[in-house]
């Protein structure tokens, strides 16, 4: 018998609980739908695109603004285990957004192995505060200013509310609200699937990395959704973070959606009938 590696699991158990192109095989289906969703939203949607906040060539966003100025804005990080994923295929919830009033802006982010986690944190934090900063110019409000993020990005969403703004001169509450979807919260069962291999996580790079060692501060609202259908381990580590927030003070919301796997939640994002997009409709006043 193989022996227990993380939570119960045994090392071949770790690939089917956290590793989702394992557990949703029809993950191929869900990946076209969203690109070819997002293709008709960026030509649907006034646009400024690529527009950069670093250094390298994929630190850039696309905002889709809203109708009127000084609407609140929602920053949306994609997911792709840090090491894929880009904005151009997932802004397929830009339309609903933009039609309810919110500027939207999609990050991209250099990936592993080019870059380790550590600095892909510190990208998304520096993006964050050049939106702050700039997004007046776009109709945006930074006084307004959201997150959401789903799985590789619903773990830098929670390492964002976790970060300290009152060190860089900024308001404490930078943040009015987030959603992190479906996130990797505890970087520990990382290590143990075989992603690693390309995002080439250590010991010590997952606990300083890890949302379960540091997370967020009490100052903004959170909801932690997950699919109803995702693995047994990837809702145990959202039911799991969600207590935690909780304990640590934050306003938290958990959301499981019904039917709903690691993939197909994306879907649910443009889903104005979905309590997912609901509840980030709710959150922005939108």
């Amino acid at each position: 018998m193989s022996a227990v590696v993380y939570k119960g699991f045994t090392q071949e158990e770790m690939e089917f609980q956290f590793n989702p192109q394992v557990s949703a095989p029809d993950y191929p289906r869900w990946a076209e739908e969203r690109k070819k969703a997002s293709l008709r939203a960026r030509e649907a949607l006034k646009s400024y695109l690529d527009v950069s906040y670093g250094s390298s060539p994929r630190q850039v966003m696309d905002i889709f603004p809203a109708a009127k100025s000084g609407a609140p804005v929602l920053a949306y990080i994609h997911g792709g285990y840090w090491r894929g994923g880009s904005k151009e295929e997932n802004c397929h919830f830009a339309e609903l957004c933009v039609k309810r009033g919110a500027t939207v802006a999609v990050l991209e982010h250099d990936l592993c192995p080019s870059v380790t986690v550590t600095e892909i944190v510190r990208q998304i934090r520096s993006a964050i505060v050049w939106i702050h900063g700039n997004i007046a110019k776009y109709g945006g409000n930074p006084s307004r200013l959201y997150l959401a993020g789903s799985s590789a990005g619903g773990h830098l969403v929670a390492m964002a509310l976790a970060h300290d703004w009152q060190k860089e001169a900024l308001p404490r509450q930078l943040i009015k609200g987030a959603t992190a979807i479906s996130g990797v919260y505890d970087l520990d069962a990382v290590l143990h699937v075989s992603v690693n291999n390309e995002i080439r996580l250590e010991e010590d790079s997952a606990r300083e990395n890890s949302p379960f060692l540091h997370p967020p501060l009490p100052y903004s609202p959170l909801i932690i959704a997950v699919g109803g259908d995702e693995t047994r381990g990837w809702k145990q580590m959202s039911e799991d973070f969600f207590t935690l927030c909780k304990k640590r003070g934050v306003e938290c919301e958990y959301l499981e959606v019904p039917g709903a796997h690691h993939f197909s939640l994306s879907a649910h994002l443009a889903d104005p009938n979905s309590p997912l997009a609901r509840a980030i409709l709710r959150q922005t006043s939108l």
